[in-house]
Parts: C-alpha cells; sequence; structure tokens
C-alpha cells in the first residue's frame, strides 16, 4: 500500500446499545498465539515478490494450508512496469445460509522493488496472511448462520515500480473487474481488508476512503471487547486493496496500522521482521473482525 498522511488525533464516540452488548466471554474467541505462529512459518519462506522462488513457496503453502477447502486460484497475466507478470489470488469459500457473502482480505507477496534487500514482510502482508489462516480454523467444520464468509488473499497489491493508481493493487482490480461482470460484487454485504496488523505497539487508524458506517460497526465490536484503545485514534487516507471494490460501490472497511515503529521506521525495510510483531496484536484484531461478522449477519 502507498502510505497516507496520519491527521490529527481522532475522537471517536459510538453509541452501543445495551440489548446488543455482550460479556466478552461470550464473543468469539481468536487464537492470536496460532495466527502468530502460521505468520512465522509462512514468513520463514523466505522474500515472495513476484516471479520468485519464494512467490512459488508462499503459493505452495497457502494451497496447502486450504487443501481440505472450497480453495480457488484465480490466476491472471497484466502489464506492469516490469512487462507482462503472471499473478495469483486465491479465495477459500466457507458457505453460509443467508444470501450474501462477507469478504476478509489481505496481500501475500512482498515488495518488489525491494527484492535485493532480503525484505520478508513480516507484518506487511505477513502478519495478516497467518491472520487469515487462523480464521479459517475458526470457521471450518461448521454451518455458518449468517453471511457466506470468503477468504481473500491477493497478489501483486504492492507497486512493481512506484506507487502509482496504474501500478498497484492488481489482484484486487483484476477480481473486482471479474467478480462486476459474473454478478458477485452485488452479494458482497462488507469487504474487510487486513493490513499490517500484527505490530506489536496496535494503532488502527481510521481510513477515510473506507465506508463510514462499516467502520462504525467494527469500533461497536471492538469496544465490545474492552480493544477500543487500539482503533480510530487517528484518521488516514489510504490507497489499498479495498479502492477498486469501493469504487464500485462495496462497503469497504481497510484495517491498517501505518504507525509501524518510530516514525513508521520498520515499513518497506529489512527491519520488518518477525520480533516487531505480537500474538496479542493477531488477537485484538481477530477478535474484533469476527464479532463485526456476527454484527454484519444480525443487519
Amino acid at each position: 500500500m502507498r502510505r497516507s498522511v496520519l491527521f490529527a488525533a481522532f475522537i471517536f464516540a459510538a453509541v452501543l446499545s445495551s440489548s446488543h452488548a455482550q460479556s466478552p466471554q461470550n464473543l468469539p474467541q481468536f487464537d492470536g498465539k496460532r495466527a502468530l505462529d502460521y505468520t512465522r512459518q509462512y514468513v520463514a519462506v523466505g522474500p515472495r515478490w513476484i516471479g520468485s522462488p519464494g512467490h512459488a513457496k508462499a503459493e505452495a503453502f497457502l494451497k496447502e494450508q486450504f487443501r481440505r477447502d472450497e480453495l480457488e486460484e484465480d490466476t491472471f497475466t497484466t502489464n506492469t512496469p516490469a512487462g507482462p507478470m503472471e499473478m495469483h489470488n486465491f479465495i477459500v469459500r466457507f458457505p453460509g445460509k443467508k444470501d450474501g457473502v462477507i469478504v476478509l482480505a489481505s496481500h501475500y507477496e512482498t515488495n518488489y522493488p525491494l527484492r535485493k534487500i532480503h525484505y520478508v514482510g513480516a507484518n506487511d502482508g505477513g502478519s495478516t496472511t497467518g491472520l487469515l489462516i487462523e480464521m479459517a480454523n475458526y470457521l471450518r467444520g461448521k454451518t455458518l448462520d449468517g453471511y457466506s464468509v470468503w477468504l481473500l488473499f491477493t497478489d501483486g497489491e504492492e507497486a512493481v515500480k512506484s506507487w502509482t493508481d496504474a501500478d498497484s493493487v492488481y489482484g484486487s482490480k483484476h477480481l473486482a473487474e471479474k467478480w462486476q461482470a459474473d454478478g458477485t460484487l452485488k452479494r458482497i454485504k462488507a469487504f474487510i481488508l487486513a493490513d499490517m496488523l500484527g505490530d506489536r505497539d496496535l494503532d488502527i487508524q481510521r481510513d477515510l476512503n473506507s465506508t463510514p458506517w462499516l467502520e462504525d460497526l467494527i469500533y461497536q465490536a471492538a469496544t465490545e471487547y474492552g480493544w477500543q484503545s487500539y482503533f480510530f485514534q487517528t484518521k488516514t487516507s489510504d490507497e489499498d486493496d479495498h479502492l477498486p471494490f469501493v469504487h464500485r460501490g462495496v462497503p469497504c472497511a481497510d484495517l491498517i496500522d501505518l504507525d509501524y515503529g518510530y516514525n513508521n521506521a520498520y515499513w518497506h525495510t529489512a527491519d520488518d521482521t518477525m520480533d516487531k510483531l505480537s500474538a496479542k496484536s493477531l488477537t485484538i484484531a481477530g477478535d474484533t473482525i469476527l464479532e463485526t461478522i456476527r454484527l454484519l449477519d444480525q443487519r
């Protein structure tokens, strides 16, 4: 993603109905420790820029994790500043009883321009890949009473040369166009993008390019666990994998922590490594997403 300017501190008040509030122990419980372990295994494949041996290993890792599930590999070739590139999105579907889909998304590749510095993207792409893999453990083996939940792993989120509208979010642009053509977009009730959520010092910004009511619902979900102080204390306008869906009218939320290290010092550097991450941060993100799904199912 392209880093956006963070605005001044943001004070957000959510009005929660007592009839909907639950005790935290009765809410969905996400296993951040297992998500962190999946992240560690995934990051161990090394740099995974498009076309690299690590990229192929990353794809094989994802296929292995979802071998028991309904997994679609969406392969396409697109033009980039480095020439035509073959890319691969992965969609894992968990069916629900209600007519509609909630999409949880993360990109899984590493930055192509940083391919010469052993950049492993532990937080940027790695942590949220681990989060979605553990999310599947929560969803797998049960009948979802609400909407279907699809896990989406996008390729080509990062720029190949330098960030522009044309040189970025290749996978999500391709899929948004494809899903618009086949009618899938009309079924999507919410598109929740997870990005850089493993940061030990978690501080998720409120994204002004996201859908306000959906971000309000996410804040409500976080508040029910007591996690609200980790959300929306500052604002950002972020350009990320959600934008192709925003532009097509899909309700979207970009959950992102763009304050990674002092003055964002670890972002897009070789210092984006596992020691900067925590299981607690992934628990906070995972809990909140699971409760957001429950609240969406009630709408």
